[in-house]
């Protein structure tokens, strides 16, 4: 049986069509919709298809529809621009005749200028935090089931969190988070792979960043919650198989919305991606 990051990789290796057309199928991870993630990721691998030559440095994102796993998404790429300098393109991702998710992205030829980037925040690194499989011993007897489901499926992306209290407390928090990540195998070389398992991994705890201040979770029952969009900005070459820093913080929710920012470090404090979300928090009534 594969593994679940060899799976994601098969996911990302999308059928070709026709020209500009590609098809791609879903994990099959027991959710009654289509994780965002892969969506993005397999939006990204669909336009890296059609840009040989250059590396994507931004993205921008809409959720449109919820998408049905048990059935394929075809991707359609509009080659909008080949410039001297960038590259843009438009991709659709087609489910049952009916756009689910659309998304812009442009590709950049490498070149050099001024320099400067922020500075990784002074958390503990991943070496010194618990593996999921500790975390798993030390946390999880006591907590809710579907915690339990989550956290004790195989999957893709490893996380190592440096504050696990949000997933066992309802304590009210800081809307901040900093989560370890990386692949939990081994990538191959091409960074395109590298960037569209990072897009894919970029929407996991995101949204979840705007129900810190409130003491909820994604996994409250009476809570409904969607990404809305996505946009996300490639700053520097990176390996998503190695450990990625990702430090969320949510300025504000309201009005059904929660808003997050995210900024990814490799381990030397290289400032490599940050991504931006806003998602739909709706609470609904238990009957």
């Amino acid at each position: 049986m594969k593994s679940a990051v060899e799976q994601l990789l098969d996911s990302l290796d999308l059928e070709p069509l026709e020209v500009n057309l590609f098809r791609g199928r879903s994990l099959q991870v027991g959710w009654q919709r289509i994780f965002g993630g892969q969506v993005i990721g397999q939006a990204v691998a669909a336009a890296a298809r059609t840009v040989p030559d250059r590396a994507i440095h931004s993205l921008h994102a809409y959720f449109l529809r919820p998408g049905d796993p048990s059935h394929p998404i075809v991707y359609e790429v509009d080659r909008i621009r080949d410039g001297g300098s960038f590259t843009t393109r438009r991709v659709l991702a087609i489910q049952k005749g009916e756009a689910i998710f659309s998304m812009a992205a442009s590709y950049h030829k490498a070149e050099t200028g001024l320099a400067h980037q922020i500075a990784m925040p002074d958390v503990p690194g991943p070496d010194d935090l618990p593996s999921e499989a500790e975390l798993r011993e030390r946390y999880l007897a006591e907590a809710p089931e579907n915690v339990r489901r989550y956290w004790m499926r195989p999957r893709p992306i490893e996380m190592r969190p440096v504050d696990f209290r949000h997933y066992v407390s309802r304590e009210p928090l800081e809307p901040t988070q900093f989560v370890w990540l990386r692949a939990t195998g081994p990538l191959p070389d091409d960074p395109s792979v590298h960037a569209a398992v990072l897009a894919y991994a970029s929407d996991t705890t995101l949204l979840d960043t705007s129900l810190f201040a409130h003491g909820r979770s994604v996994f409250d029952h009476d809570l409904r919650l969607a990404s809305l969009d996505h946009a996300m900005w490639f700053h520097a070459p990176f390996r998503i198989d190695d450990w990625l820093l990702y430090a969320q913080d949510s300025p504000v929710t309201g009005a059904g919305r929660g808003f997050n920012r995210g900024t990814l470090f490799d381990r030397t404090g290289r400032l490599v991606a940050s991504a931006v979300q806003e998602g739909i928090i709706r609470q609904v009534r238990q009957s």
